[in-house]
């Protein structure tokens, strides 16, 4: 650590007295299976950027427990959101009209471990509020799914979604039924509905696993029917799933057809450019988008580029395997930064490939380029040592990504633990870097743009996973930029140790150019406090000097930090307050950081239990309801 200092918490009330009071609010408790009725006021909270107002509730939920949140009013939008106690940043279920009777919302959620949850009850958008319903109720366990109905070759079956039925994993009752096919062989499925607005899915089981292979909600050329085209990529029975988009339930029907041939593909060989045209004459694809499909022959290990270009529209590039329709790689515009693509793969198998030429839009049209090419594989990466400077040129003679930017790369010995820090700077071009492992294809492990935040330099700082020869790429951030640049690699030693913290005491410190480092570039000062479980806490962080971010979390077993909860601006808009309940016993991390890189500065953070509440008013909070 960079010298923090201990102090006694009353010391944090003189640097805080300039700072406002925090913007959330206390949450009012509710149990499962109460219905309350609350309203939304002008003196209810809003949403930091003034885009809704919102009540928020307190619940304790079991992993598994499957519950439904429903969010009644004829005064506004609602909208439904539910968050981990202390986590409010992400949420992890939303709702805005899913109970589909107009603008009511309906949450269902399934919490993934025990603990305490915060469910928010808001305006879509907008101040204005109103009366409300909540209400929270323990969904039952769906029932069994049965054995799936056969549907045959030819065949249109009737059917209805109804509360009966079984569930997805996500929510929305389904049914489902059972086909063969044999390897390379093409249906359409087809679902239609007056009642609700139809998915279809196809897939195979595995044990009581659905494994979705394709979807369709809406049918090519538009209309809420689904139809999807489906080429089966081995022999066996297959599974379809007719669902609703909304989780709606009605009356359906359901087809299966045989479907024609694809559209035969032109014959292409590798070191060929061709031209070609999309128009209204050209054939489309199984989504119903105009495309031009190639075939060549590829063997094993070889490595091909594929480049497509046009000054017409934004094009799209898809790479099968001819056999059975796998789908290798997909590219929108990894050609350079407008709107051409390409796609670099090393081929793992002997045999046909089929490449789809298109547009990024279903309407696309005009000319094109296509060009198959064959790549070497790259040269060695240069040896480069800790401390070392090197002057280099990115020029069009120099070795090229998978998405088509020209590289330098420099290798190194590290070891578990151990960070690393590299620095990009050109005046020619916006600087870009990545780390990856030195053995087999490389794989980006971290990547940065910006990371010196003084422009368009880069600084990417990493903890190296494993003892190994790691390698960085120096390159443009586009394909089309060259130039000169400077690289320097240097070794920050291991990550600092936390300090120690006790409950109820502050501590003191600065952020320097020597203190840890983010991934992302930004300083920080950990420390390392024991709580009990259910222990509420409020980590508070005030600083004149940067904008004040709280990351609180755990070391896990390798002692990787794994973030639990974080806080940037509750307290102000420079400062941090995080009100956060301990799920278990035990050592917890909080890192005192800056929120950008290269920020410095003195901070003083506290620790401290959770003032007492009192009980929310009924009026506008919400009370039990008498129904």
């Amino acid at each position: 650590m960079n010298g923090p200092s201990l102090a006694a918490a009353v010391s944090m009330v003189a640097l805080m007295g300039a700072v406002g009071p925090a913007l959330a609010q206390d949450a009012a408790a509710l149990r499962i299976g109460v219905s309350v009725n609350g309203a939304l006021t002008d003196e209810d909270a809003k949403a930091a950027d003034d885009e809704y107002r919102y009540d928020d509730y307190r619940l304790q939920a079991r992993a598994g427990q499957r519950l439904e949140a429903v969010l009644r009013s004829e005064a506004f939008d609602a909208y439904l959101a539910i968050y981990a106690e202390g986590a409010m940043g992400e949420a992890l279920a939303e709702d805005d009209d899913s109970q589909g009777d107009g603008t009511n919302a309906r949450l269902r959620f399934t919490p993934e471990r025990d603990g305490v949850y915060i469910l928010r009850a808001r305006t879509l958008s907008g101040l204005d509020g109103g009366d409300y319903q909540l209400s929270l109720q323990e969904r039952p366990r769906p029932p069994r799914a049965p054995r799936p109905g056969a549907l045959r070759l030819g065949q249109t079956q009737t059917g209805e979604l109804t509360s009966r039925d079984p569930e997805q994993d996500e929510g929305g009752p389904y049914d489902a039924f059972a086909f063969r096919a044999g390897a390379g062989e093409r249906f359409v499925v087809t679902l239609n509905s007056d009642a609700f607005d139809p998915l279809v899915r196809v897939g195979r089981m595995n044990g009581t696993d659905f494994v979705e292979l394709g979807d369709n909600d809406d049918e090519p050329g538009g209309g809420l029917n689904a139809r999807l085209t489906f080429t089966a990529p081995s022999a066996g029975e297959y599974i379809v799933r007719a669902t609703s988009v909304d989780d709606r339930m009605g009356r359906y029907e359901v087809s299966l057809s045989e479907a024609p041939p694809a559209p035969p593909s032109k014959p292409i060989a590798v070191g060929d450019e061709v031209k070609g045209e999309l128009g209204d004459d050209s054939a489309t694809n199984d989504e119903g988008q105009r495309a031009d499909t190639y075939r060549f022959a590829g063997t094993t290990g070889q490595r091909v580029a594929i480049e497509m270009k046009s000054g017409d529209f934004d094009t799209y590039l898809t790479l099968r395997r001819a056999s059975d329709g796998t789908v290798l790689a997909q590219d929108d515009d990894g050609a350079g930064s407008g709107t051409d693509s390409r796609i670099a793969r090393t081929l793992d198998a002997d045999g046909d490939y089929v490449i789809e030429a298109r547009g990024f839009s279903d309407d696309a049209e005009g000319d094109y380029t296509l060009k198959l090419s064959e790549t070497a594989a790259p040269p060695a990466p240069t040896a480069t040592t800790f401390g070392q400077t090197i002057e280099g040129e990115i020029t069009d003679d120099g070795p090229q990504a998978d998405d088509g930017k020209r590289y330098h790369a420099y290798a190194f010995t590290g070891a578990k633990g151990q960070r690393v820090q590299a620095v990009l700077r050109s005046g020619d071009f916006d600087a870009y870097l990545e780390i990856g492992r030195a053995e087999g294809d490389f794989e980006a492990l971290a990547s940065d743009d910006d990371g010196l935040a003084e422009g368009t330099d880069s600084r990417l700082t990493f903890t190296l996973p494993d003892d190994g020869e790691y390698v960085v790429r120096a390159m443009p951030l586009s394909a089309e930029e060259k130039g000169l640049y400077s690289f320097e690699l240097s070794d920050r030693g291991p990550e600092p140790k936390p300090g120690s913290l006790l409950v109820g005491a502050t501590v003191r410190g600065e952020l320097k150019s020597t203190s840890a480092l983010t991934d992302e570039g930004a300083y920080f000062d950990a420390y390392r406090f024991q709580a009990k479980k259910d222990e509420k806490l409020r980590l508070t962080m005030v600083s004149n000097a940067f904008d004040s971010f709280i990351d609180l979390g755990r070391l896990d077993d390798d002692g990787d930090f794994a973030s639990l909860a974080t806080d940037d601006d509750s307290l102000s808009d420079a400062h941090a307050k995080l009100d956060w309940t301990a799920p278990d016993d035990g050592w917890y991390v909080v890192r005192a950081r800056a929120y950008g890189p290269n920020q410095t500065g003195a901070y003083a953070l506290a620790v401290e239990r959770q003032p007492a509440t009192g009980a929310r008013s009924a009026e506008g909070r919400g009370q039990p309801s008498s129904e």
